[in-house]
């Protein structure tokens, strides 16, 4: 009964967090490490989660966390890093926000903002706009994805393709270290490609979990954003091929929250 409700929790933690660590797991149960691992083997083996070194992250490859998994999934992260994009965004400016959690945060962040025109395929994203009065937001409409209110398909790429706005900000599914983008869906990713060639200037926002996590359609590269705003300094190949492709790494504030004395645990790049 304990084995059962430390899986429960384990699994619970995943969720919440993206990943689990054994040391930490350990002192929450108050368990031996030897007794997590054996928890973190079984749960891999039954395909719930996925093994790291030091621990474990949710199982994904082929399909994608759960919408409302995903929601909560480092919210305070994706709210930090939606303040930092906000910030780089003016009045009056023109936008793509495309599919995911992080866009629809930084929606919120740019609530007062004024007079923006804002071409996004999230309902999510439309809805949480809709409160901004001097915001026009017009919805790249296409198939409805109902596991997260997603447009997507060939008459959302058509949409798409009659704007060219200032700036994209893009989330994604998942990085990898030699700095692409990745996905789930390959009708997203032709989305989310045509809004990228629409753009000025593209903002990727993404927390650094998405580096323990692999997705098989790749979107794009590192070389192709102009700003990657994160809450963590990425691994290092990843910021030495940034500094080589010239596109800029901001940390948000949620690293200088989590720093003892208050000050940024990364450089921009």
């Amino acid at each position: 009964m304990a084995q059962i409700f430390r899986h429960q929790e384990i699994l619970k933690l995943a969720r919440e967090q993206g990943n689990v660590v054994v040391e930490d797991l350990a002192a929450h149960f108050g368990v031996a490490l030897q007794t997590i691992r054996r928890d973190l083997t079984e749960l891999c083996d039954a395909g719930k989660l996925t093994r790291v070194y030091g621990g474990a992250i949710l199982a994904s490859g082929v399909s994608n966390i759960g919408y409302e998994d995903r929601r909560v999934l480092h919210a305070r992260e994706k709210e930090s890093i939606a303040a930092r994009v906000a910030a780089e965004i003016p009045d009056a400016a023109s936008l793509f926000l495309n599919i995911g959690t992080t866009t629809e945060a930084v929606a919120r962040a740019l609530l007062n903002h004024r007079n923006l025109l804002v071409v996004t395929n999230n309902l999510n994203v439309a809805n949480i706009l809709a409160s901004n009065e001097t915001a026009e937001v017009i919805v790249a409409g296409g198939v409805l994805r109902r596991a997260d209110a997603g447009l997507v398909g060939d008459v959302t790429l058509e949409i798409v393709q009659h704007f060219k706005v200032d700036i994209a900000v893009i989330g994604t599914s998942a990085l990898d270290e030699e700095g692409d983008l990745l996905d789930f869906d390959f009708r997203e990713v032709r989305v989310s490609q045509a809004i990228i060639r629409q753009a000025r200037r593209t903002f990727l926002a993404a927390d650094t979990s998405k580096f323990a996590r692999t997705a098989p359609v790749r979107i794009a590269s590192l070389a192709d954003v102009d700003l990657f705003v994160t809450d963590a300094p990425p691994p290092v190949p990843v910021v030495e091929r940034c500094r080589e492709w010239g596109t800029r790494i901001e940390i948000s504030d949620a690293a200088r929250e989590a720093s003892p004395d208050g000050a940024a645990t990364a450089e921009s790049a």
